[in-house]
């Protein structure tokens, strides 16, 4: 199970999408659907915004101030689907997959994504290039990728960091929390 991504039955599988801190994978991925946050609806802009966050927040401007940076276990996709010590990885974890393995673009029984293999002990992981969920749907499936950390940076609490790739780079960022991306646990 642990070489799986939250829903997939084999490696290659894009498995589910999820916003992050949310542990059921839905339809829609907006502002409006999103778990910890209220939306307002702009007239001039026939558009939805996010009006307050709920949980989760170190901004005043964006509501109630409760300075939870870190996802609280009941929060976590892969802790509430796996149980156990599954939970989602630290930014840190994802800095060091990057700068400590070996990273080789492949394609794996039709799928793009990454081998990557440990410098040191030639453990290795696939990483399916299984885009992600947002607005209209699904998109850039087959040539980027992007997973969850288990973070929001402090002065940004509307976003949650994250791992993203194409098959020319890779690195960590900071990404709408209510987008649906992939989810590659790790075991405490």
């Amino acid at each position: 199970m642990g070489y799986l991504h939250i829903g997939a039955t084999s490696p290659e599988e894009y498995g589910n999408y999820y916003a992050w801190g949310e542990v059921e994978p839905k339809d829609v991925y907006d502002w409006t659907t999103y778990k910890w946050a209220t939306v307002e609806y702009s007239e001039p802009y026939n558009s939805y915004f996010l009006d307050t966050l709920t949980k989760y927040n170190t901004d005043s401007k964006k509501g109630n101030v409760d300075n939870k940076t870190i996802l609280e276990i009941e929060d976590d996709a892969a802790h509430a689907n796996w149980g156990g010590q599954w939970r989602l990885p630290t930014d840190a974890e994802w800095t060091e997959l990057i700068d400590k393995c070996k990273w080789k673009w492949t394609t794996r029984n039709g799928v793009n994504g990454y081998d990557v293999m440990s410098k040191t002990n030639n453990n290795f992981i696939f990483l399916p290039a299984a885009g992600n969920h947002s607005h209209k749907g699904l998109s850039n499936v087959g040539s980027f990728g992007c997973y969850w950390a288990n973070l929001i940076p402090t002065d940004s609490p509307s976003n949650s960091w994250d791992l993203e790739f194409y098959s020319s780079d890779k690195y960590t960022v900071v990404n709408g929390r209510f987008i649906g991306q992939s989810v590659r646990p790790v075991f405490k």
